[in-house]
């Protein structure tokens, strides 16, 4: 793999991937070199994979300021609950539920 650092132009992607025979990896973090391409123009540009490498976290970092201000200004985190993940939706992502049936079946008692 190829990893192609701050190409500013999908012309300068396809020519790159013209020109070598492995895959090449697009870096697009937000406020860098590279211009925010959509992953259809980079695969029409035959880039293979795509990386982003802060877009989580820059929003978590601005979910935390709002929480922490919020806080700071009501003295509590319940007006803001409705914009948190709740434990419910957490373990529905991760499948929560299934590791812990999972864990049982391999360590819980032995009837």
């Amino acid at each position: 793999m190829i990893f192609a650092e701050a190409v500013t132009r999908l012309e300068d992607y396809r020519e790159f991937t013209r020109q070598v025979s492995v895959p090449v990896l697009a870096n697009l973090t937000e406020f860098g070199q590279t211009p925010l391409f959509s992953l259809p123009e980079l695969r029409e540009a035959g880039v293979a994979m795509t990386l982003y490498p802060l877009s989580a976290f820059r929003a978590m970092a601005a979910a935390a300021e709002r929480v922490y201000r919020a806080i700071r200004e009501s003295g509590s985190q319940a007006d803001i609950l409705s914009s948190m993940q709740t434990r419910e939706r957490l373990y529905e992502i991760i499948d929560y539920h299934r590791y812990e049936r999972k864990l049982d079946e391999l360590f819980g008692p032995k009837s």
